[in-house]
């Protein structure tokens, strides 16, 4: 831990309610309602060799999750589009993990808060992959979380909020104090939803088998992978999946913007084994995110 710099110590640039403001003072009042009650959401998104892959789709999502949760974000999606490139290039950076933050201010400090201001805020800065480079490739172990995600009718899975993670926080730390990377995480039925922070694909006789996002989040990289996967005529199907069915599958992998494609090789009891679907799709997804544009996002390059 001594080798940590913390976040708010860092040095830099962050963009605030409009303009950038030296990293060290882009702060808020303890009194955020935000902070309090969760009133917030978020994007992950990646810069590769300067350009933000999927950005229209990660701003997009932050609005829709803002109008979600009752906030109303005062800037367009292009101007948040635009910002999250002048982060990066205020950063210096080419390679860069880039997040968005929309959050109630502290106007009102009560569980509602209709008279809150809606903040947002934008910082980038290197992050490797969100798992070791060297184990990423033999597979990562997972354990089996004992926290499930709620029903759809309970909590709003549509949004990237901020709350939905306070489950995945407390799953994630119990899996690295037992000595796994991460936890896969069941739903309120006790069928296969995704892991803490990534969605979870499976191979089943040379098909992809993803869980059917009812009750958790339709992850941007998760969609991107399918469509990976049907350009080389691989059936995807997404659907139900039961924990006795783990035994069933060959393979298994997690997909996000942090975890891109990164290879299972144990969940619980079970096991797998990183084969030549998982190999084509996390070679194909790292060609795709960095391929050569002509034009880059063109809400963030025009204004």
């Amino acid at each position: 831990m001594a080798d940590i710099v913390p976040f708010d110590e860092r040095e830099g640039s962050i963009w605030q309610d409009g303009r950038l403001v030296p990293w060290r003072e882009a702060n808020i009042h303890v009194l955020t309602h935000g902070l309090h009650y969760a009133s917030s959401c978020f994007e992950g998104e990646r810069a590769y060799s300067g350009r933000i892959y999927k950005l229209e789709e990660h701003t997009d999502r932050l609005f829709e999750s803002a109008r979600i949760l009752g906030m109303k974000i005062s800037f367009t999606p292009e101007e948040i589009s635009r910002a999250c490139y002048e982060v990066v290039e205020a950063q210096g950076l080419e390679d860069a993990y880039v997040r968005p933050v929309v959050f109630r201010g502290s106007e009102q400090m009560s569980v509602a808060a209709p008279l809150s201001s809606t903040r947002v805020a934008i910082a980038a800065w290197q992050w490797p992959s969100y798992f070791d480079a060297a184990q990423k490739m033999k597979g990562i172990r997972l354990t089996v979380s004992r926290w499930k995600r709620p029903a759809p009718d309970t909590a709003p899975y549509k949004s990237k909020a901020a709350g939905l993670y306070m489950i995945c926080t407390l799953s994630k730390h119990e899996a690295e104090q037992q000595g796994y990377h991460d936890a896969l995480m069941m739903d309120y039925r006790g069928l296969v939803s995704e892991a803490t922070g990534a969605n979870v694909f499976f191979v089943d006789e040379g098909k992809l088998i993803t869980p059917t996002p009812d009750c958790f989040l339709d992850g941007i990289t998760r969609r991107s992978v399918m469509e990976l996967a049907r350009a080389r005529q691989i059936p995807v199907i997404e659907r139900h999946v039961s924990p006795e069915e783990l035994e069933r599958f060959t393979e298994c992998f997690l997909t996000g913007t942090a975890a891109e494609v990164t290879p299972v090789s144990e969940i619980g009891e079970h096991r797998f084994a990183p084969g030549r679907i998982t190999e084509t799709l996390l070679t194909d997804y790292m060609e795709e995110v960095r391929r050569p544009v002509s034009s880059v996002n063109l809400r963030a390059a025009t204004g």
